[in-house]
């Protein structure tokens, strides 16, 4: 027997007769189970996928729609027997058969060896084939159906120019013309569609058509949806007015086994991105561009695939832009919503992942934290269960990000490190190579192990000349800095003005690069007061500095040094907790100092708690940028005042 529902459902025996399902319920109970993949569904999601209002008896009515099932795809199981296609498993049902029977499984499968490899055409022309219309198509007025047909027909779109561009990459393709025609006239949004159609007139010797596609294209995503096309659409524009007669199939980018075409504007923000600098500006704004084009299309998968292509690694708990960070992460939370419980995991962990990765520990309440924390941890288990090393790399960036939820967590964050690198090394990855080499760079340097962070920066800066990670020298630069004032407090160390001066050249290449606020915005002032602390002098009051955020816990030494006690005073018990991010301990150990210098020993026994879990730590080493020196110095303080009675 096999069941096929890319169309109306319907169950037929291996000779080719229909089998009698019954009537719509019947049909609808199958075609969920078919939808689950083979998993268990519990008997509360059928009641309320079936029924938007569920009956009273609305269970007694699904196990008689169960048990009629069963008589009719299994008529030969002996009475008392248990049933082996549809089963009863735990507090549910889930259904059993070869993948080979189900037509929509079939289709998938072939889908995925056709991205695997050009060999797989006649499988995926078979599983095109089969389509007889909407998938589910007599499954109306629900949900889940609803959920499905979107997420097939996105696959099936997917399928056709997949196809088509492995014909035209063979050589062949002339004869697409008039298939590729119709579909960019029913999907004009499909950007990689256009450049198939220009390739396949192209391929007919129509070379005046293919440029007026390819102008028709740019008038229609400029007009529809505010984007340029992509650096493949205008490469190909470029070839044809040359006259090439053999054009080079536009570069293709494979995510975690989607393909995603040439590249869109989301993918060319994310190389933006990576560059750093003004690019870096442009990118985040083409990013949320795209984002907001794909969701005014109506089509969830294509917005789930445009949110998950940024899969840009991020170092620092601090976002650049928290606006945006706010609309990326609302749109990814209402893309998840839309797509719901069933779609499919390698969507559902991108975008939780996009969560986790935007949602920075800094400036979140407590339930976004918490939130945010949540999706870390379930990207994570999603991608450990697909065996993604791409998707996983992107996840554990996540869980990175979200791991702040208190000071003293530097060898957790290594442990994460250790994994990123591993992963990214073994499974060529370059940029989350660099991602996990500097992550273990911040971990050594805030356990005060400044060979071992040396050597991670070494290693940072040597991939970086290969994979032009422009931001990475920059970074490293602030870490011999921090090496350097660490070392100035050590007998026969540089001086003091030998490390300020190492703080401003790393700062200055900072500025020169733009586009890092979230992490620029104070550092400077900062450094320089840690520097002042490691030689037992009063905080900088240079009215120029710019504290940045850092200003609650840094104006109380401030005014002290300029004899403005009582202000002081007003600052430090007025401040706020510092925030869960990079630079919490070295927050905690301004509050400290100042709690000790002005006798506030109610602030100094806070700050003393939240310390002794950093008691080994190194006071803004976690940044991999500065240090204040030890925590611990700053810990027997405030225990002191504290304790002073």
């Amino acid at each position: 027997m096999r069941i096929d529902v890319l169309g109306a459902v319907r169950a037929l025996r291996d000779d080719g007769t229909p089998v009698g399902l019954g009537g719509p319920r019947h049909r609808e109970v199958l075609a969920r189970l078919v939808a689950a993949g083979g998993r268990m569904v519990p008997t509360d999601t059928l009641v309320d996928d079936l029924w938007a209002e569920p009956p009273v008896r609305a269970v007694g009515a699904l196990r008689t729609f169960v048990a009629a099932l069963r008589r009719a795809i299994e008529p030969g199981r002996p009475p008392r027997t248990p049933p082996r296609v549809l089963v009863t498993e735990g507090p549910g049902y889930a259904l059993r058969l070869p993948r080979d029977t189900v037509d929509v499984h079939r289709f998938e499968d072939a889908l995925a060896r056709a991205r695997r490899t050009p060999d797989a055409l006649t499988d995926l022309d078979a599983a095109l084939a089969a389509w007889r219309g909407p998938a589910y198509a007599d499954v109306t007025g629900s949900a889940w159906a609803q959920r499905e047909r979107t997420r097939l027909e996105e696959l099936r779109l997917e399928g056709v120019e997949l196809r088509a561009g492995l014909l035209l990459d063979s050589g062949s393709g002339a004869e697409l013309v008039a298939e590729l025609g119709a579909h960019v006239a029913e999907h004009p949004w499909r950007e990689p569609a256009w450049g198939l159609l220009a390739r396949a007139l192209h391929r007919a010797g129509r070379q005046a058509d293919a440029l007026a596609t390819l102008r028709r294209a740019h008038t229609m995503l400029v007009d529809q949806l505010g984007l340029d096309p992509g650096t493949g659409l205008r490469r190909l524009e470029t070839d044809i007015l040359r006259g090439a007669t053999t054009l080079q199939p536009p570069r293709t980018v494979w995510t975690a086994g989607v393909r995603l075409g040439p590249r869109t504007t989301v993918e060319l923000a994310r190389t933006l991105a990576l560059a750093g600098g003004d690019a870096l500006v442009h990118s985040r704004r083409d990013r949320l561009a795209a984002v907001q084009a794909a969701e005014r299309t109506g089509d969830i998968a294509l917005t789930a695939r445009v949110i998950g292509a940024y899969d840009v690694p991020a170092l620092w708990s601090r976002a650049d832009d928290p606006e945006q960070s706010r609309a990326v992460v609302a749109a990814a939370e209402r893309t998840l919503t839309a797509l719901g419980a069933d779609s499919p995991a390698e969507l559902r962990a991108r975008l939780l992942a996009t969560v986790a990765v935007e949602s920075r520990s800094a400036g979140l309440s407590a339930v976004e934290r918490r939130r945010a924390g949540r999706a870390a941890r379930e990207a994570e288990a999603l991608a450990r269960e697909l065996g993604d090393p791409a998707l996983l790399a992107f996840a554990l960036n996540g869980v990175f990000l979200q791991s702040f939820t208190r000071p003293g967590l530097a060898t957790a964050r290594d442990v994460i490190g250790t994994e990123i690198l591993d992963l990214a090394t073994r499974h060529e990855l370059p940029d989350f190579v660099v991602l996990g080499r500097l992550i273990r760079l911040q971990s050594a340097s805030a356990l005060g192990d400044l060979g071992a962070a040396t050597a991670h920066a070494e290693a940072a800066e040597q991939f970086a000349v290969s994979t032009e990670a422009l931001l990475v020298p920059v970074l490293t630069d602030w870490f011999r800095a921090r090496a350097t004032a660490a070392r100035s407090a050590e007998p026969g160390g540089p001086t003091a003005a030998t490390a300020a001066a190492h703080y401003r050249a790393a700062e200055d290449a900072l500025a020169e690069t733009a586009g890092m606020p979230g992490l620029h915005r104070g550092l400077f002032a900062l450094a320089l007061l840690g520097l002042r602390l490691l030689h037992d002098r009063p905080a900088p009051t240079d009215p120029a500095l710019d504290w940045g955020p850092y200003r609650p816990w840094t104006q109380p030494l401030v005014l002290l040094a300029r004899n403005r006690t009582e202000e002081a005073r007003t600052a430090l018990t007025t401040a706020p907790e510092p925030p869960l991010d990079h630079m919490q301990e070295a927050l905690w150990c301004l509050t400290a100092h100042a709690a000790a210098r002005l006798g506030e020993r109610p602030v100094a026994a806070r700050a003393a708690m939240a310390l002794r879990a950093a008691r080994t730590e190194h006071a803004g080493g976690a940044s991999g940028m500065l240090t204040l020196g030890p925590v611990a110095r700053y810990l027997a303080e405030a225990e002191a005042c504290a304790d002073n009675r």
